[in-house]
């Protein structure tokens, strides 16, 4: 099944890396969002409070999470899906589109948080805390709105339904992502985050596991 994996992933890069207005819409999306806040809450003048920093890039970051996952499912034609129900199993396509949006998002979070640093200051004392932070919150995100993008594409109302669905699964990782980040801000001891950790990986597990149990019985139907 890892050789499926590979392959569908390398197909995900493929059709990205060919239609690149995704990606650089995204990226534009970023990028903008962290200038119109340096330009309207106060940044230019060196105002902004390190917990209104750590907010709004927690919330830039989910936003951009959720455009970038969202057509996962969503945007696959019919054809399309009849060939992938046809050639793989249904574990190797929500493994695989899981790892692909990982690396998607890991990706914009790491950019945001570039961004962030040169244009709104970087206020974190410990840079591998956060960095691991972001890392297990890009798991987090992708792995419940991959999920909630398949059952949605199953549905006419795609967009309404992704949004009310994946905010009860959301919620959780975000709060967990924003405490353990304020404590890499404040530089306190790693001991301190342990628990929020383990927390956070338990509920990507979580998400994960029953995004592989269930996905299958999706896909029959």
């Amino acid at each position: 099944m890892w050789k499926e994996i590979i392959v569908l992933i390398r197909k995900e890069i493929t059709l990205e890396w060919r239609q690149k207005y995704a990606l650089n819409g995204i990226l534009l999306y970023v990028v903008s969002a962290v200038f119109i806040t340096y330009l309207s809450v106060g940044a230019k003048q060196g105002t902004i409070a390190v917990p209104t920093w750590n907010a709004l890039y927690w919330i830039i970051i989910l936003f951009s999470a959720v455009n970038a996952v969202a057509k996962s499912f969503v945007q696959e034609h019919q054809g399309r899906q009849l060939y992938y129900y046809m050639t793989a199993s249904p574990e190797g396509i929500i493994i695989s589109k899981i790892i692909y949006n990982t690396l998607l998002t890991a990706v914009l979070a790491l950019l945001g948080y570039v961004v962030f640093s040169v244009i709104l200051g970087n206020p974190v004392q410990d840079q591998g805390l956060f960095v691991l932070n972001l890392l297990l919150g890009s798991i987090g995100f992708s792995a419940c709105l991959t999920m909630v993008s398949g059952i949605a594409s199953k549905a006419s109302n795609n967009a309404t339904l992704m949004a009310i669905l994946s905010f009860p699964i959301i919620i959780p990782i975000l709060l967990m992502a924003i405490r353990i980040s304020k404590n890499a801000i404040d530089g306190l001891d790693r001991g301190v985050s342990v628990d929020k950790l383990l927390t956070l990986l338990a509920i990507n597990a979580i998400i994960g596991t029953t995004a592989y149990i269930l996905f299958p019985y999706l896909w029959r139907s």
